[in-house]
């Protein structure tokens, strides 16, 4: 009888969330402002969130020194402008300089790899796996111009964004800046909401949440960054030219899990290959060797268990964020997928703990 009325409780709750998404589709012209005030407030949002968590263990160490933590973050933004300004005048010039080249000088590249096609349809060993029918030059080079004019047209409309969203990204370090010397008040305040006896696991909730993100974040930077050196080392002893263009095209790639490193190799392989076909192996085996000492020596050293997901998982994860929201959803997915995690498993082990207590409490024998 228990075991019925368990099963009409999840079935009225199911029927009344289904209700509540019918009622909500009926009126959605209500959630239109909410929508648009989401999609402005998204992408400083989630800068915010990224440099917190990637600032915030600097912020705890100076204030453990007994210095103000808002002072304390005020030095880390000081220090953040001037490591800005070198930046600026160290090393911009050189990327923004191959950037400007690499884009001018995109037709005479795509002749080049045309011409270098060309020859490998005269070798005799190649010439005999390819139909007699077929064209890779044309293809290929048809495919890099539809490629290029795409690119091209994404890189306008990332401008437009960013010059209409110019004044909401200006608040993003408002936001940072808040979230730093008040974030951790923020799960006490989730926890506070909670009945008082699950508020010990809602602590412990948070707790994890809170070090998952931060793990991944942290993490995912210094992993990349070590990539990107690697990279560019290699990039630098081969003579692969836009090297510092394409290294910073593969870090930032690569903040995608496993498709970042797929696409940002193409460049790569097609620029190796323009310049000859064996400056293209090295730089494919440059950038494998990197791949397997990123994912072998250093994420199993900086992550430890704390990314603990299936690669699997994890290609199934960005293909739906793809499909869903773009590459905001491919960035923002693993994340959530995490909270989601410890939260139904918290929720899961609350249950059965629950239901352990209601078994118990059966079985005892009545004194009275």
């Amino acid at each position: 009888m228990a075991k019925l009325n368990n099963f009409i409780r999840v079935c009225l709750a199911i029927l009344l969330v289904l209700g509540i998404v019918f009622l909500g589709s009926r009126v959605d012209f209500l959630f239109t402002p909410i929508l648009s005030l989401f999609s402005v407030i998204i992408v400083p949002l989630m800068l915010a969130g990224f440099f917190y968590y990637l600032l915030r263990p600097l912020i705890d160490t100076l204030e453990k020194y007994k210095l103000n933590r808002s002072l304390a973050i005020i030095i880390v933004y000081v220090v953040i402008l001037v490591l800005l300004f070198a930046f600026i005048i160290g090393v911009w010039p050189s990327l923004r300089t191959q950037l400007v080249n690499f884009v001018d000088n995109m037709p005479n590249l795509i002749a080049s790899l045309n011409q270098q096609l060309l020859k490998l349809e005269d070798n005799e060993f190649l010439s005999a796996l390819i139909p007699a029918d077929a064209n890779p030059a044309s293809t290929l080079t048809d495919y890099l111009n539809k490629g290029f004019t795409l690119l091209t047209n994404y890189v306008s409309g990332l401008f437009s964004f960013v010059s209409n969203f110019a004044i909401i990204l200006f608040t993003f370090p408002i936001m940072l800046f808040y979230m730093l010397k008040e974030g951790g008040k923020f799960g006490r305040k989730i926890v506070s909401f909670f009945p008082k006896k699950y508020r010990e696991e809602g602590t412990t909730m948070m707790t994890e949440i809170d070090s998952a993100l931060s793990g991944f974040i942290v993490g995912r930077v210094l992993v990349n960054l070590a990539l990107g050196v690697l990279m560019y080392i290699g990039f630098l002893i081969i003579g692969l030219q836009y090297a510092l263009l394409l290294t910073v095209i593969a870090v930032v790639m690569n903040f995608v899990p496993f498709i970042g490193a797929i696409l940002s190799s193409i460049p790569i392989f097609i620029i190796g290959f323009i310049q000859s076909p064996s400056i293209a192996v090295w730089s494919i085996i440059i950038v494998l060797v990197a791949q397997q000492i990123q994912d072998n020596l250093i994420a199993p050293y900086i992550f430890g268990k704390k990314l603990d997901i299936h690669p699997l998982t994890t290609i199934i994860l960005v293909l739906v964020g793809g499909d869903l929201g773009g590459i905001i959803a491919i960035l923002l997915i693993i994340p959530l997928y995490m909270i989601v995690k410890i939260v139904l498993t918290k929720a899961y082990y609350l249950f059965v703990k629950q239901r352990r207590v209601e078994i118990e409490v059966e079985e005892s024998p009545d004194i009275s």
